[in-house]
Protein backbone atom coordinates (compact mmCIF):
# COMPACT_ATOMS: atom_id res chain seq x y z
CA UNK A 1 0.00 0.00 0.00
CA UNK A 2 2.76 2.16 0.62
CA UNK A 3 6.52 2.19 -1.17
CA UNK A 4 9.30 1.91 1.59
CA UNK A 5 12.30 4.14 0.47
CA UNK A 6 15.50 2.22 1.83
CA UNK A 7 18.92 3.46 0.15
CA UNK A 8 20.81 1.09 -2.08
CA UNK A 9 23.78 0.13 -0.12
CA UNK A 10 22.08 1.14 3.29
CA UNK A 11 21.84 -1.21 6.50
CA UNK A 12 18.28 -2.02 7.04
CA UNK A 13 16.66 -0.17 9.80
CA UNK A 14 15.45 -2.26 12.60
CA UNK A 15 11.96 -1.01 13.67
CA UNK A 16 11.49 1.70 11.71
CA UNK A 17 11.91 2.51 7.99
CA UNK A 18 14.05 5.46 6.61
CA UNK A 19 11.54 6.48 4.23
CA UNK A 20 8.01 5.97 3.06
CA UNK A 21 6.36 7.17 -0.19
CA UNK A 22 2.47 6.79 -0.10
CA UNK A 23 -0.73 8.93 -1.98
CA UNK A 24 -4.10 9.17 -0.69
CA UNK A 25 -5.99 11.24 2.24
CA UNK A 26 -3.71 12.17 4.81
CA UNK A 27 -4.39 11.82 8.32
CA UNK A 28 -2.50 14.03 10.65
CA UNK A 29 -2.86 12.86 14.19
CA UNK A 30 -2.16 15.16 17.12
CA UNK A 31 0.67 14.53 19.90
CA UNK A 32 -0.92 11.73 21.76
CA UNK A 33 0.05 10.31 25.58
CA UNK A 34 -0.16 7.56 27.83
CA UNK A 35 -3.73 8.65 29.40
CA UNK A 36 -6.76 7.06 28.93
CA UNK A 37 -10.13 8.25 27.05
CA UNK A 38 -11.17 10.08 30.09
CA UNK A 39 -7.64 11.69 30.39
CA UNK A 40 -6.63 9.64 33.51
CA UNK A 41 -3.35 7.45 33.79
CA UNK A 42 -3.50 4.37 34.28
CA UNK A 43 0.43 3.97 35.02
CA UNK A 44 3.77 5.80 35.58
CA UNK A 45 5.43 3.17 34.20
CA UNK A 46 6.99 3.90 30.47
CA UNK A 47 6.09 0.65 28.90
CA UNK A 48 2.54 1.11 30.00
CA UNK A 49 2.34 4.55 28.63
CA UNK A 50 4.01 3.75 25.31
CA UNK A 51 0.78 0.98 25.14
CA UNK A 52 -1.75 3.30 25.99
CA UNK A 53 -0.02 6.32 24.07
CA UNK A 54 -0.14 3.73 20.53
CA UNK A 55 -3.59 2.57 21.33
CA UNK A 56 -4.88 6.18 21.94
CA UNK A 57 -2.79 6.32 18.06
CA UNK A 58 -4.85 3.64 16.61
CA UNK A 59 -8.06 5.11 18.07
CA UNK A 60 -7.71 8.73 16.41
CA UNK A 61 -6.54 6.59 13.25
CA UNK A 62 -9.87 4.22 13.69
CA UNK A 63 -11.93 7.75 13.54
CA UNK A 64 -10.26 8.80 10.74
CA UNK A 65 -11.05 5.52 8.83
CA UNK A 66 -7.81 4.65 8.86
CA UNK A 67 -6.04 1.59 10.17
CA UNK A 68 -2.19 1.15 11.91
CA UNK A 69 -0.94 0.27 8.34
CA UNK A 70 -1.75 3.43 6.85
CA UNK A 71 1.06 5.15 8.88
CA UNK A 72 4.16 6.94 7.05
CA UNK A 73 5.63 8.63 9.99
CA UNK A 74 6.03 8.60 13.87
CA UNK A 75 7.36 11.29 15.97
CA UNK A 76 8.10 9.79 19.51
CA UNK A 77 8.71 12.30 22.24
CA UNK A 78 10.48 11.19 25.67
CA UNK A 79 11.31 12.41 28.84
CA UNK A 80 14.10 9.81 29.40
CA UNK A 81 15.83 8.17 26.92
CA UNK A 82 18.14 5.82 29.11
CA UNK A 83 14.84 4.90 30.68
CA UNK A 84 13.56 4.24 27.06
CA UNK A 85 16.50 2.01 26.13
CA UNK A 86 16.75 -0.18 28.83
CA UNK A 87 13.02 -1.03 28.21
CA UNK A 88 13.32 -1.08 24.08
CA UNK A 89 12.58 -4.82 24.20
CA UNK A 90 9.50 -4.28 26.58
CA UNK A 91 8.17 -1.01 24.23
CA UNK A 92 8.96 -3.57 20.96
CA UNK A 93 6.61 -5.64 22.23
CA UNK A 94 3.94 -3.18 22.98
CA UNK A 95 4.58 -1.66 19.35
CA UNK A 96 3.98 -5.09 17.86
CA UNK A 97 1.09 -5.90 19.80
CA UNK A 98 -0.46 -3.00 19.37
CA UNK A 99 0.71 -1.56 15.57
CA UNK A 100 1.97 -4.84 14.35
CA UNK A 101 4.81 -5.75 12.22
CA UNK A 102 4.02 -2.20 10.67
CA UNK A 103 7.33 0.38 10.62
CA UNK A 104 7.26 3.41 9.12
CA UNK A 105 9.54 6.42 9.33
CA UNK A 106 10.08 7.70 12.48
CA UNK A 107 12.40 9.78 14.84
CA UNK A 108 12.94 9.56 18.46
CA UNK A 109 13.01 12.89 20.91
CA UNK A 110 14.43 13.39 24.03
CA UNK A 111 11.91 16.21 25.62
CA UNK A 112 13.07 17.82 29.23
CA UNK A 113 8.85 17.16 30.17
CA UNK A 114 5.71 17.46 28.37
CA UNK A 115 2.73 19.69 28.85
CA UNK A 116 1.26 16.56 31.06
CA UNK A 117 3.30 16.41 34.27
CA UNK A 118 2.91 12.53 34.77
CA UNK A 119 3.57 12.07 30.98
CA UNK A 120 6.26 10.03 30.04
CA UNK A 121 5.83 9.66 26.21
CA UNK A 122 4.03 11.38 23.78
CA UNK A 123 4.02 10.54 19.83
CA UNK A 124 2.86 12.41 17.10
CA UNK A 125 1.92 10.79 14.44
CA UNK A 126 0.97 10.81 10.11
CA UNK A 127 -0.99 8.04 7.90
CA UNK A 128 -2.21 7.82 4.63
CA UNK A 129 -5.23 5.81 3.19
CA UNK A 130 -4.78 5.32 -0.24
CA UNK A 131 -7.41 6.75 -2.55
CA UNK A 132 -9.98 4.47 -3.73
CA UNK A 133 -9.67 3.46 -7.79
CA UNK A 134 -12.15 5.77 -9.91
Amino acid sequence: MHDILQPIGWAPPLGYANGVAAEGRLIAVGGQIGWNAEQQFDSDDLVDQVRQTLANVVAVLAAGGATPEHLVSLTWYVTDIEDYVARQKDIGRAYRDTIGRHFPAMALVQVVRLVEPRAKVEIQAMAVVPSNPA
